[in-house]
């Protein structure tokens, strides 16, 4: 038996790394040792040769021993420089002798509990082993805070540091999910580390490769920088791996080649590719960061109203048993106060609660007055808020519940919806829902009309990427015009000095789509309260099997 012998970074790795060469990444091996390599050399035989081999997830397993022993005395040997993570249970604790890492075998590398590597091309791999644990001490196969923590500083401090190469991790990040393409049957909210999360979001890897879930996984591309507002920076890809010789045949080794990004030039380094999403971890980061600033703060309880709709539809909401009083109040985080009468804050006695069609807990559903259509609707938040950017994300969450409802409503009727938002000399927050029918035109038709009709007024409107979100282009406070199709696509303009308050309505209007232009001014559109009522009645009826609020 062969003793381990420690790891000569500066010598062995740095005279290992071959840039022109690819690599390849392996999923749970669990002591499968010979399916693994001879896998490896299947490939080897039939693509060439590959600079080395990173194995991420459970290398060994409770039965590896025999297997073991043949490889750490020399009787077999690995057909590739393979590097592999330490344990993430208690029964495999014992393969791994040397915290900082060490040879376990010819060709077998075990990387260490945390840090980075790099070889000759400046290629950078960073390695986290084992599982998230908030135990104190950490089990020697876990990782902590600081373990992370202790990572990132290493890695942030160096000078004009843009991110690494590669993140191998055994866990998979919390919200991997977010804003991609489907994870199968793994739930991204609930699995995976969040630190984890944390690491991958500072340390911004252009492949990051994880396992331990037993399933193939690749996630789309996603940005690492907000959109209009920071430097474009290099995308990364998550790759999940299954595990080796799996009965479903699932993708358990990953071949890829890539270039450190030291020696690339900056423009090809950054290129976006078609299918790239938002980054993942944004909502969580910005969660965790208002989550330390809140810490040890009670929240302030405030009042949260709900309208009792029961007399003009004939059915009862849930309420407290006071048949007479319009208005009831629960605990709730209080949103921000107008600085006067508000016409859409529904506590205010300003509203005009005929035009009310659906309740929900933030939000509210309510006929526009002086619509285009008798079924054009706005969405607007319960409590006062100006803007999009400016929602809780309870309200944001409730928003989306009503634009769900919305487009199968319309879809019941044959028609599409059209939403725009305005957010120049309003106080309270309208989301403007217009239908327009599936025959009249396509989404794409709807696009250009907007952007040929903002030209012709010196108004770039641009297209933003399908799954972006508008809290990272638009801060609060700051004045723009937002249209979204209910397919997805997004057309956004950033208001820097006067803008035509009806301009989405003039385009809606338009010949080249509703073909409606004397109702372009919703002010030559009135209609008496008794009218306005009649429609919003026959509204909240038709929405009703629509309605999610009536289930609450």
């Amino acid at each position: 038996m062969l003793p381990p012998r420690a790891v000569n970074r500066h010598l062995c790795w740095s005279c290992l790394v071959c840039a022109s060469l690819p690599r390849l990444a392996c999923g749970d091996v669990e002591g499968k040792l010979d399916a693994l390599f001879n896998r490896v050399r299947a490939v080897q035989k039939k693509s060439g040769a590959f600079e080395m081999l990173l194995c991420v997830g459970n290398f060994f397993g409770s039965t590896s021993e025999t297997e073991w022993k043949e490889y750490q005395t020399g009787v077999k040997k690995a057909p590739i420089q393979t590097y592999v993570l330490g344990a993430n249970n208690q029964e495999t604790v014992h393969y791994f002798p040397d915290v900082s890492g060490c040879e376990l075998a010819e060709n077998i590398t075990y990387l260490g509990r945390k840090g980075i590597f790099s070889g000759m091309s400046g290629l950078q791999i960073a390695y986290l082993s084992g599982t998230e644990s908030l135990n104190e001490p950490t089990p020697a196969y876990s990782f902590s805070s600081k373990d992370v923590m202790e990572l990132q500083t290493s890695l942030l401090s160096t000078p004009k540091f843009k991110g690494v190469d590669i993140l191998l991790t055994s866990p998979w990040p919390r919200d991997v999910g977010n804003f991609g393409n489907s994870s199968g049957e793994i739930d991204t909210k609930r699995c995976g580390s969040v630190l984890v999360s944390n690491l991958a979001t500072s340390l911004k890897p252009r492949y990051h490769f994880a396992a331990l879930e037993k399933t193939y996984y690749e996630r789309l591309p996603y940005r690492n920088h907000v959109i209009l507002q920071e430097t474009a920076q290099h995308v990364s890809r998550f790759i999940a791996l299954a595990n080796v010789g799996n009965a479903d045949k699932k993708k358990y080794l990953y071949a890829f080649s890539i270039l450190p990004m030291n020696s690339m030039d900056s423009a090809e380094l950054v290129k976006q590719p078609q299918d790239v999403t938002e980054n993942p971890y944004q909502k969580s980061r910005k969660e965790a960061q208002k989550a330390k600033l809140l810490l040890g703060a009670e929240e302030e309880p405030a009042c949260q109203f709900f309208f009792d709709l029961s007399k003009q539809q004939g059915k009862k909401r849930p309420s407290d048993g006071k048949e007479g009083r319009h208005f009831q109040s629960k605990q709730a985080r209080k949103p921000p106060q107008p600085t006067g009468p508000c016409w859409f804050c529904l506590a205010s006695p300003e509203v005009e609660k005929h035009l009310v069609v659906s309740i929900g807990t933030h939000c509210y559903l309510a006929l526009a007055k002086g619509g285009l259509s008798n079924d054009h609707v706005l969405i607007l938040p319960i409590g006062h808020y100006q803007s999009v950017v400016e929602l809780s994300s309870e309200v944001v969450e409730e928003v989306e519940k009503y634009k769900s409802a919305l487009k199968k409503f319309f879809q019941s009727k044959g028609k599409r919806y059209v939403l725009f938002e305005r957010n120049y000399r309003s106080q309270h927050l309208q989301l403007q829902v217009i239908p327009v029918s599936l025959t009249c035109c396509a989404s794409e038709d709807i696009k250009e009309s907007f952007i040929v009709q903002a030209q012709e007024q010196q108004i770039e409107l641009l297209e933003l990427p399908e799954h972006s979100d508008i809290k990272q282009i638009a801060q609060p406070g700051t004045p723009y015009f937002y249209v979204e199709l209910d397919t997805g696509e997004k057309l956004f303009h950033r208001i820097k000095k006067n803008f035509p308050l009806q301009f989405g309505r003039e385009v809606l209007a338009s010949e080249a789509i509703l073909n409606i232009p004397d109702r372009a001014d919703w002010r030559q559109c009135k209609s008496t309260k008794e009218e306005e009522a009649a429609l919003s009645k026959a509204f909240r009826e038709d929405f009703e099997p629509f309605d999610f609020s009536l289930l609450q």
